[in-house]
């Protein structure tokens, strides 16, 4: 991934209880969290086993299909380039969906799908990094073509910009193995704890929507923080200062087949996934092609089952489906 840049630097920052557009319309979260240098000393506490990560090319042959190709608007044809804006994954500490392999370079399901679906079209991204909070607004303003960071498929979004799905997620908790809760079904199950997720995404929409069901039910509220760096609310699990990390199925499932101490206590709800575009861009239905001509041929059930995700594979990729929420 080349022609990147960083615009945006890790903070950490406990946040009011509410909501904004912004945040509403950002990305589901989690895939994009940073490593910094004193995180990453802490040792395996923070960062997944360099073992576990899989290296096999399941990209490279995948051919152009010239259909794909020729729908593709005449600039970006001519250009030979798509415009991508999507977050910067460090270390190992957000895979499956992304993160670095030992030279620096962007790995993940993720970074293999978008990296598929630009063989199938013809075409190359140009890559460009930003925050939760920026992508949608950039792909809205026409400065990204396409929009990648997880987003979920939610009803907010769907006012402003168009899906193409290729996954489904879920949001999940993981609290530290010696905690007293064993599960969560309900956002009641975690009354009167203290909840870290990231900002501007879907969980601190869930979080928001559902503050005062601990009230309703005649238990104390739970309290949230939140971090742009996962490796701050995994800190915090580990030194007491948060009891739950609120997150993506896949990522939180990960982490705790990979990391000590870690306990998995459950999925809140499921959604779809997709690349994000302008509203009515027709850039829409071609990368939902381009994805079902992935899980058509192959291609798509390769990438799956070499990041050991087969069960989230979607049978057919959707425009704009019917949001969970």
């Amino acid at each position: 991934m080349k022609n990147t840049t960083r615009p945006w630097r890790t903070r950490t920052a406990a946040l009011g209880i509410a909501v904004t557009a912004v945040l509403a319309l950002a990305g589901c979260g989690g895939a994009s969290d940073t490593l910094s240098a004193a995180d990453k000393k802490v040792g395996s506490q923070t960062s997944a086993s360099a073992e576990a990560v899989p290296t096999q090319d399941v990209v490279s042959g995948i051919q152009e299909d010239p259909k794909l190709h020729d729908r593709l608007p005449a600039a970006i044809r001519s250009g030979g380039v798509l415009s991508l804006g999507t977050t910067e994954a460090t270390g190992e500490s957000s895979l499956p969906h992304g993160g670095t392999d030992a030279a620096g370079d962007q790995i993940g399901l993720d970074v293999d799908v978008r990296e598929a679906v630009a063989k199938l079209l013809g075409v190359k991204w140009k890559t460009e990094f930003g925050s939760f909070e920026t992508i949608v607004p950039g792909t809205q303003s026409g400065k990204y073509d396409v929009g990648q960071a997880n987003f979920a498929v939610t009803t907010e979004r769907l006012a402003v910009v168009d899906f193409a799905t290729y996954l489904k997620d879920g949001q999940s908790f993981v609290t530290t193995a010696d905690s007293d809760l064993d599960s969560v079904k309900t956002l009641t199950d975690i009354c009167g704890h203290t909840v870290s997720t990231t900002p501007g995404s879907s969980f601190q929409q869930i979080l928001e929507a559902g503050a005062g069901e601990c009230k309703k039910a005649g238990k104390q509220p739970y309290k949230v923080q939140y971090f742009d760096d996962n490796a701050a609310i995994l800190l915090g699990l580990q030194n007491g200062k948060t009891d739950l990390y609120f997150g993506p199925t896949l990522s939180l499932k990960y982490l705790v087949d990979h990391q000590p101490n870690l306990k998995y206590l459950g999925e809140l709800s499921l959604t779809d996934v997709g690349f994000v575009v302008a509203k009515g861009s027709p850039l829409a239905p071609i990368l939902v092609d381009a994805v079902n001509e992935l899980i058509k041929n192959g291609d798509y059930g390769r990438i799956f089952d070499k990041w050991g995700v087969s069960d989230i594979q979607i049978d057919k990729s959707e425009l704009n489906p019917k949001p969970a929420f």
